[in-house]
């Protein structure tokens, strides 16, 4: 994204001009031009964006009255005969945008169509008939440099490139379907089919030979029912081959236009080689729109989940859980912690590149495991580390406030008790979303109520209770998870450190536990999304008889978060400096993590 200065002006991508920075100009002007150079390899010396290309209104207009916001062209001297394709990016409506588009093609000596208003995009071919009339057909996308149109979707493997727009591009994906998918009209429905559609792309790149072609893809002269069926069939061998990441019942259910229009947008990129950062975000933007929040289930805002992680710092040799995975933000983040230090020691011991991608996938499958009770964030988070880790195999959808012995077999088989290192969680809170049925809160002792003695202070366990909010029993369980010796960092409630009602939470704690850190954020972390006030609780599981009677605790209070209570971003952020502060508190203190 092109930089915006104080006085609300910014440096054109392609001319070096300075000019006034519009929204239009910010979000749909510089992306695509970018996207031009970067992604599609047009030099910028055969682009003009300012001043702006103009074209004729009418056959008689002498003036040239449409400016056209970008023009690409056959060569650098930009000759009015050697425009190629003309990109318009008012924010209009798709019907109008098209119309538009349309007009401006029809008096120019473009071919080839482009309308992207910063949220969604088409690309359209003009025909001119033998008695003078102007046809256009939509097309799968525009060619890359120097390719013909009828070069597009005809990629072999090692013709694709990785991309730093892909945000750009799942925005314009998840608006199209949203607004033209026939049949399907839920975020939910729309994000599960994208993810289907993801993992044919990644089961393609991965299974075709480099001097191939690959399978997903959409040619300009192909009939959408042939582009439709080769995707089902690539799907089909995804169910076959990856039985752990697609259920056999899962189908592709997009109408034929839409999954022709995902193929088209998709098709020029490797995903496999874009950098993770660029794939993350893209992916947690499009899913964003599936989580509405129901059961608790938001996105745990990026700068929080790394500071986190970095509080925790943990190693290759480690393993990690979250048992409320969601969408699997906590395993990215420390998936990419981890990873950075084998990139590292493999640079200092001159291993080859081969042999550190091969350790890292082997540390995504071997040490990172995940468990949520929702299909659908289940589904999410096997494809989000597939697109970033290779680490789909530790993902399962069971409940993890159940009985262990009731969880699926695989789930039984690679997650147990006292297993893991390092447990990061942001668990579902909420007052209507209570767990109940005795078999299952027998298992935890904070199911229990407990009462104080007013004699002594001390807490003594009573009877069971009939229900009790999962964030409360969350804590109990990622105990159990973590060996002894094994640290977490969980987000929770403020409710649970300061209600007097919560009393006996915060003394089982203090008996099973050594509080390492807490660390207050804002009310506006969370916010639009809910408004319920948090902190993180930093623990090491320690045996009862070996927790100090008196130790040292770091404590912090971030006051900024990064953006405002409706989502805007500002550029203060505490969280981002806490982790720094707790390691400095750290070696202050000689607190090791005892590894």
């Amino acid at each position: 994204m092109e930089k915006v200065r104080s006085d609300n002006r910014l440096i054109d991508y392609i001319s070096g001009i300075e000019v006034a920075a519009t929204p239009e100009e910010i979000d749909a002007v510089q992306v695509f031009a970018r996207q031009l150079v970067e992604d599609y390899g047009y030099p910028k010396d055969c682009i003009q964006t300012h001043p702006q290309f103009r074209v004729k209104a009418r056959p008689s207009d002498t003036k040239k009255e449409y400016p056209v916001d970008i023009a690409v062209f056959t060569h650098a001297t930009k000759q009015e005969e050697q425009v190629h394709i003309l990109i318009e990016c008012k924010k209009k409506s798709r019907k109008d945008g098209r119309t538009q588009l349309e007009n401006y093609l029809t008096f120019s000596h473009a071919y080839l169509g482009v309308w992207f208003n910063g949220e969604e995009r088409f690309f359209l071919r003009k025909f001119v008939r033998e008695n003078g009339r102007v046809e256009f057909i939509e097309i799968p996308n525009i060619p890359k440099y120097q390719q013909r149109i009828e070069d597009i979707g005809q990629f072999r493997r090692e013709d694709l490139q990785p991309t730093h727009n892909l945000k750009a591009i799942f925005k314009s994906l998840r608006n199209h379907l949203a607004a033209n998918t026939v049949g399907a009209t839920r975020d939910e429905v729309l994000a599960q089919q994208l993810i289907n559609l993801i993992f044919c792309k990644l089961y393609d790149e991965k299974n075709t030979a480099p001097h191939e072609m690959v399978r997903f893809r959409a040619g300009v002269n192909e009939k959408p029912q042939e582009i439709h069926q080769r995707i089902v069939s690539i799907f089909q061998d995804v169910k076959t081959n990856l039985s752990d990441v697609i259920d056999d019942e899962d189908k592709i259910t997009l109408d034929m236009k839409s999954v022709v229009y995902v193929v088209g947008e998709l098709q020029n990129y490797s995903l496999m080689e874009s950098e993770r950062d660029v794939v993350a975000d893209a992916f947690e933007m499009f899913i964003g729109h599936a989580l509405k929040g129901g059961q608790g289930q938001f996105f745990t805002p990026r700068n929080v989940i790394q500071m986190m992680v970095e509080v925790l710092q943990p190693s290759e040799k480690e393993k990690i859980i979250d048992p409320a995975c969601g969408s699997g933000g906590f395993l990215i983040e420390s998936l990419k912690f981890v990873w950075e230090t084998i990139e590292q020691r493999g640079r200092e011991l001159r291993w080859k590149p081969h042999q550190i991608e091969s350790q890292k996938v082997q540390i995504a499958t071997n040490n990172f495991r995940g468990i949520d009770k929702d299909y659908f964030l289940s589904k999410v988070a096997k494809a989000y580390m597939n697109l970033v880790g290779d680490g789909t195999t530790g993902i399962f959808c069971d409940d993890s406030l159940e009985l262990p012995d009731e969880w699926k077999e695989e789930t039984r088989y690679k997650i147990k008790p006292e297993m893991f290192d390092i447990v990061l969680t942001n668990p579902p809170f909420g007052s209507n979303i209570k767990v109940e049925g005795n078999e299952k809160l027998r298992q935890f002792n904070l199911a229990y109520r407990w009462k104080k003695s007013k004699a002594s202070g001390k807490f003594s366990r009573e009877d069971l209770k009939a229900k009790e909010s999962p964030q409360i029993l969350f804590i109990e369980r990622c105990l159990q998870l973590l060996r002894s010796g094994g640290r977490m960092a969980i987000v929770l409630p403020d409710g649970i450190f300061g209600n007097e009602t919560d009393g006996y939470v915060r003394n089982w704690i203090l008996h099973n536990a050594k509080i390492l850190a807490i660390i207050d954020i804002p009310l506006e972390t969370f916010l639009p999304h809910t408004g319920t006030k948090t902190s993180v609780l930093v623990l090491q599981k320690i045996p009862p008889q070996e927790i100090p009677q008196d130790y040292p605790i770091f404590m912090a209070i971030a006051e900024s978060c990064g953006h405002d209570r409706r989502g805007k971003f500002v550029p203060e952020d505490d969280i981002a400096e806490v982790a720094k502060a707790f390691h400095q508190w750290r070696r202050e203190y000689g607190i090791e993590f005892n590894r």
